[in-house]
């Protein structure tokens, strides 16, 4: 399926829909997520046109490098460094992908458990 530029993290990216920012460069965007599932739910997206990680490219790694990065900053940020975090990628419907914009889940606050689900 092509990729939907008007999907709503391409507007968000595009800054045409509001969303709480939490950490922003050049290629990457955390935003909260508006239903979160954790007290700390933020999603950490690339700026480049991705639907899911079996669209990545060998020149994405930089891309995927910078968003473990995010999250990592993210952490430290909010404080949640050293009790911590999970980081979660979902990719396509059958893993609970619904939004076809490659991004990452981070999760923090609370307690996780294992497995996921």
């Amino acid at each position: 399926m092509p990729y939907d530029e008007n999907g709503i993290f391409a507007a968000i990216i595009r800054k045409e829909i509001p969303a709480k920012i939490v950490h922003e460069t050049d290629n990457v965007l955390a935003f909260e997520d508006i239903n979160p599932k954790a007290p700390n739910h933020i999603l950490i997206v690339p700026k480049l046109q991705i639907e899911t990680v079996n669209d990545l490219q060998d020149d994405h790694a930089q891309i995927i490098g910078e968003m473990v990065l995010a999250a990592r900053d993210i952490a430290a940020e909010i404080g949640v460094a050293e009790k911590g975090y999970r980081l979660v990628i979902n990719t396509n419907a059958d893993a609970g992908q619904e939004i076809f914009h490659l991004h990452m889940h981070f999760f923090a606050g609370r307690k996780m458990t294992w497995p996921p689900g």
